[in-house]
């Protein structure tokens, strides 16, 4: 399994990712930047993810729902703040409507992506910031640790093809 742990820090208000791949950092990138190859991934396996927009640059967005075994759609959306290929890109993630607009009673944070050599290989640490610990509890509270970890447990499979 890539993923190597997943940390919790309730004082620092971050979920933090660690993830490790036998590829190099340009082929991981080509993960979060080929929008075929995130829905690939971008969801855990019993709520694959469909990318409706997405425009991975600086004060770009990228939109997305997953569907639910029952066909039910969750929709999100990401508001890229920094983007480097092939190494780093931050962004906020929310949740929104049946018309892909945010939701705003529902809690953001931000995920800040870093692509480095390690291993022979690439280390991705994907660290979820939260504006308050009632956004970390209510997030982690909806599964979002799990979610997120069995999500990335698909790129293996996706960089072996």
């Amino acid at each position: 399994m890539s993923v190597t742990s997943v940390d919790k820090d309730f004082d620092a208000l971050t979920l933090t990712m660690i993830a490790d791949f036998d590829a190099s950092a340009e082929r991981v990138w080509e993960l979060w930047a080929n929008p075929r190859l995130l829905e690939r991934w971008w969801g855990p396996p019993s709520h694959p993810a469909t990318v409706i927009d997405h425009d991975l640059t600086a004060g770009g967005e990228v939109t997305y729902y997953m569907t639910s075994p029952e066909g039910e759609k969750y929709r999100g959306w990401w508001r890229l703040t920094s983007v480097n290929p092939p190494t780093s890109l931050e962004f906020v993630d929310g949740f929104a409507d049946s018309d892909g607009k945010p939701v705003e009673n529902m809690p953001v944070n931000t995920i800040r992506v870093q692509l480095s050599a390690h291993d022979g290989g690439t280390r991705m640490e994907l660290k979820s910031v939260f504006d308050s610990r009632e956004q970390m509890d209510q997030l982690i509270g909806m599964g979002m640790a799990e979610g997120l970890e069995q999500a990335v447990s698909q790129i293996d499979a996706l960089l072996a093809a």
